[in-house]
């Protein structure tokens, strides 16, 4: 269905580090990626960045604009990008010719006000150790026995992720490594044996 959906765009490409998606801009575009890796994030006028989630091919961008309003968020690309990029008219006669693929809307919709109030629990209820652990754990996936995280994450990558400085979190992991729960080997974090609840 989304194959048929990103037929009726236009295939852009986009270097690394192109803002496709401006908060506050009303736009009338769905991006589908076809290749590479879109960042979700909100800044405020500062500079200070709290990264959303992340994007990659299969995925989109975007559907808000069905309804006309400003955009909540900013979308850039992380590295050499390809979507579709699909008109607001094209979306809605999809949709209206679709009905299955808009309860897939729905449903992405409801997926992603899920993840946006879990991230406003973490951020009011958990200090930057909480959010760190759950990061950690929730990107972590099973490798030969070993818990892994397979996106490559620098220091300000966890900050931007949890709100927090840089150097809290570089001297978070520098415990944790200390205390042997975590190994980082360049950009690989390997997570070694449970994370205390607190630290």
């Amino acid at each position: 269905m989304l194959r048929a959906i990103a037929a009726s765009g236009v295939v852009r490409t986009f270097p690394k580090n192109v803002v496709l998606i401006n908060e506050g801009d009303t736009g009338d575009s769905l991006f589908v990626v076809l290749s590479g890796k879109l960042k979700v994030y909100a800044s405020n006028e500062q500079g200070k960045e709290v990264v959303i989630d992340f994007h990659g091919p299969g995925e989109y961008v975007g559907e808000m604009s069905l309804a006309g309003a400003p955009r909540s968020v900013s979308v850039m690309t992380v590295e050499p990008t390809s979507c579709a990029v699909v008109t607001r008219a094209h979306f809605r006669e999809f949709i209206l010719a679709n009905p299955d693929f808009a309860l897939h809307v729905i449903e992405k919709l409801i997926h992603r006000a899920r993840l946006a109030t879990e991230n406003v629990k973490s951020l009011a209820l958990s200090d930057v150790y909480g959010r760190v652990v759950r990061l950690l754990t929730t990107l972590a996936r099973d490798v030969d026995g070993r818990q892994v995280v397979p996106e490559k994450l620098t220091q300000q990558d966890i900050a931007e992720r949890v709100g927090a400085s840089r150097d809290m979190i570089s001297r978070l992991l520098k415990d944790l490594v200390a205390g042997g729960y975590l190994a980082v080997e360049g950009k690989t974090i390997t997570i070694l044996r449970k994370l205390p609840p607190a630290w």
